[in-house]
This record gives C-alpha cells, sequence and structure tokens, in this order.
C-alpha cells in the first residue's frame, strides 16, 4: 500500500468519527431538550390545577371579608399574568408573584375564624396544599432536566454542536425567599 492510500484513509476514518461524534452528540443534546420541555410540561399542569382552584378559594374567602378588596384584586390580577406569560422566564417571575399573594390571602382567611371553620374552604386548602406537593415535585424534575441539559449545552466539546444550532441555555424554576417558609396553608 502507498502512504498516500494509508494517509486517506486514516482521513476518511477521522471524518466519519467526527460525523458520528457529531450526530451523537446532537441527538444528546435534542434528547436532553426533550426531558427539560417535559418537566415543564409537568410543572404546567399542576399550576393549571392551582389556576383553576384559585377562583373558588377567593370566591369563598370574600364571602366572609368582602372588604378586603385590595388582596382579590391582586391575587386576581397575578393569576392572569402567570396564565398569559410568553416566556419562561417571564412565568417563573410572575409564579413568585403569585406565591407571595396567595400567603397574603390566607394571612386574611387567619382573621376569620367562621371562615377557618367552612367545610368548603377547609377542603379548598387541602387541595391547594396538594397541588402545592405536586408543584414542588415537577420543580424538582424539572430543574435536574435544565440541570443535565445546560451541563451539556455548556460542556466541551459539545458547546461547539450546541452553539451551532443554537442550543440555548434554560433557567431553572427556583423559589424565591417567600417559598422558602412553610406555605400559609395552616388548619
Amino acid at each position: 500500500m502507498s502512504i498516500l492510500l494509508i494517509i486517506g484513509l486514516v482521513l476518511l476514518a477521522s471524518v466519519l468519527l467526527l460525523i458520528f461524534w457529531f450526530a451523537i452528540t446532537y441527538n444528546k443534546l435534542i434528547r436532553l431538550k426533550a426531558l427539560v420541555d417535559e418537566g415543564w410540561s409537568g410543572i404546567d399542569v399542576q399550576l393549571k390545577r392551582r389556576y383553576d382552584l384559585i377562583p373558588n378559594l377567593v370566591a369563598t374567602v370574600k364571602q366572609y371579608a368582602g372588604h378586603e378588596k385590595g388582596v382579590f384584586e391582586e391575587v386576581t390580577r397575578l393569576r392572569t399574568a402567570t396564565m398569559t406569560a410568553q416566556t419562561l422566564d417571564q412565568k417563573v417571575e410572575a409564579e413568585k408573584g403569585l406565591t407571595t399573594a396567595l400567603k397574603t390571602l390566607f394571612a386574611v382567611a387567619e382573621n376569620y375564624p367562621e371562615l377557618k371553620a367552612n367545610e368548603n374552604f377547609m377542603h379548598l386548602q387541602k387541595e391547594l396544599a396538594a397541588i402545592e406537593q405536586e408543584i414542588q415535585l415537577s420543580r424538582r424534575y424539572y430543574n435536574g432536566a435544565a440541570r443535565n441539559y445546560n451541563i451539556a449545552n455548556s460542556a466541551f466539546p459539545s458547546s461547539i454542536v450546541a452553539s451551532l444550532f443554537s442550543f440555548t441555555r434554560v433557567p431553572y424554576f427556583e423559589v424565591n425567599a417567600s417559598e422558602r417558609e412553610n406555605p400559609g396553608v395552616k388548619f
């Protein structure tokens, strides 16, 4: 065999290995992005459940505490803001505000003993507590998927493929300082 043939075969093998690595890395990024999307979908389902519960909760509290108009308007405004948020970052920020507003709503409810004894209100509180637990579990799954995707997106040499195909980092769905406290659901 001539030296040119050997060099040609080595170059061909190198190019084929590079193409193979490129395809594997691209597919890995696609798979990880799909897991991130799946994780966000799980959060979105739980948030929808919470959005559907909020009007019932506000209506129940309003029956007993009608003069707390500002609290009800704020909860309603933030609920609308979270439902209409266009980007993940906007949704995360709006959710932080809604969580704080719900805590305020429950603080108002604390001032009305007859409301705390209302069976419908107690049921809504329990349902909200269960939904908040599901949101927390969904958030954990999403953040794990986001971590894996962001690492693959940033680590060399897969970052080369990520930048060529515009794979961008995704934000974590983190809790704000007020959420680090126990939820405002009290019995």
